[in-house]
């Protein structure tokens, strides 16, 4: 799941000077990418390993320059975000076990610093698992754990024999314009409309009508005319020209808002839904936008994280009450981020380590706000399988 629009970087000493000054909370007119909630990973780029429940800043990390903003792992250790900023470089900060982070080690780091020999980049996606996705010359590149084949290298390779720590390139895949990670498998957009898929299949979530593993990309038959794409933990969402939302993988939730509970290794239509502009697919629940602003939402609800007022799982989409202007979504493994049309950020959902930014640890079913209006911010990102929230 990846979201755009900030640049610039200054590391080292100065920044570790910045982020001792950073105060709790960021003002709406601090310059710096912004992030909170659970932090034990070194994922909030700080410094410290400290959760924090309101925004804080990035040091070193300006809105302005950052394009896109990605952040994934699925437990404390694992936990990393990743930064593509203006000039095609990427920063990457956090947990680095599995080398998700792509500098050549497997060292945490709690600072942003630049992924080494990563530039001409497009698009970046964090996975929900230790891996990573970037997209360079139609080309897609990855890092990090291989456990499924979920780096399309063609191997299949346990992190205990050496997780791929540096980016290299995927196998037989060109003309690609966008990349989502889930939490095991790997999703490109290609420019003639088609989807491909590799990693993990357990579930079916690599609709390729089977569930067996694939170490290198497979078109996903009968799918053309895509638009945008979103990779859950284990289901994946695609959007067509003509506004069709089309799910497959793990069912359990409803999350492919087919109105069951039996997962799906094809393709089938969401039902119920018009207008739909862009998708955003979380850990076991799923969003769409809809061209008046307002939007939809199914799956797993059990912490309110789809924003409807309850907690009963929905398999198929329901309108979010009041709900208004939204610009951009992003989604956690329990909690879901909006960016309105006036820059303010709303969060709902589970918020046991500050995720939803309010100041408080109360989970909520419906929104509160992490950040208020004009407060600078286009994007918002969080990873399907962690708590920690993202801001520029």
């Amino acid at each position: 799941m990846t979201y755009r629009a900030c640049v610039r970087a200054v590391i080292g000493t100065a920044v570790a000077l910045a982020a001792l000054a950073t105060p709790a909370h960021a003002e709406p007119s601090d310059p710096w990418v912004r992030a909170w909630g659970l932090n034990v990973g070194a994922q909030l780029g700080n410094g410290t390993i400290l959760d924090q429940t309101t925004p804080g800043s990035v040091p070193g990390v300006a809105r302005g320059d950052v394009r896109e903003l990605s952040a994934g792992g699925f437990n404390s250790n694992l936990s990393f975000a990743l930064a593509l900023l203006n000039d095609g470089t990427v920063l990457s900060w956090g947990g680095n076990t599995s080398g998700q982070l792509g500098n050549g080690t497997t060292v945490q780091q709690g600072f942003p610093a630049k992924v080494a020999g990563l530039s001409g980049v497009s698009s970046i996606s964090a996975a929900g698992g230790p891996f990573a996705l970037a997209v360079r010359g139609g080309r897609v590149l990855a890092w990090g754990t291989n456990a499924y084949g979920q780096l399309g290298n063609g191997a299949t390779t346990a992190d205990k024999d050496g997780p791929a720590t540096r980016p290299a390139a995927v196998q037989s895949l060109n003309r690609v314009t966008d990349v989502s990670g889930g939490c095991n498998h790997s999703v490109a957009l290609r420019e003639d409309g088609t989807v491909w898929t590799w990693g993990r299949n357990a579930n079916g979530q690599l609709g390729l009508g089977t569930r067996t593993d694939r170490n290198t990309p497979q078109k996903v038959p009968g799918l053309d005319d895509v638009v945008a794409i979103s990779a859950g933990c284990t289901h994946t969402l695609a959007l067509t020209a003509d506004g069709t939302v089309k799910t497959w993988g793990y069912n359990s939730k409803g999350q492919l808002g087919n109105d069951s509970t039996e997962d799906s290794p094809v393709p089938v239509d969401v039902r119920h839904l018009d207008g739909v502009t862009k998708v955003f697919a979380g850990s076991y629940q799923s969003y769409a936008l809809l061209d008046d602003g307002s939007v939809r939402a199914w799956g797993w609800n059990g912490e309110g994280q789809l924003g409807d007022g309850g907690a009963v799982d929905r398999t198929t989409p329901v309108p979010l009450p009041g709900l208004t202007g939204v610009q951009e979504m992003a989604d956690g493994w329990q909690h879901t981020l909006a960016v309105l049309a006036d820059g303010s950020v709303l969060a709902w959902g589970n918020n046991s380590n500050g995720q939803l930014g309010d100041g408080t640890t109360t989970s909520s079913p419906t929104p509160v706000t992490a950040l208020p209006p004009n407060s600078g911010t286009s994007h918002v990102a969080a990873s399907v399988a962690n708590k920690s929230s993202y801001a520029c």
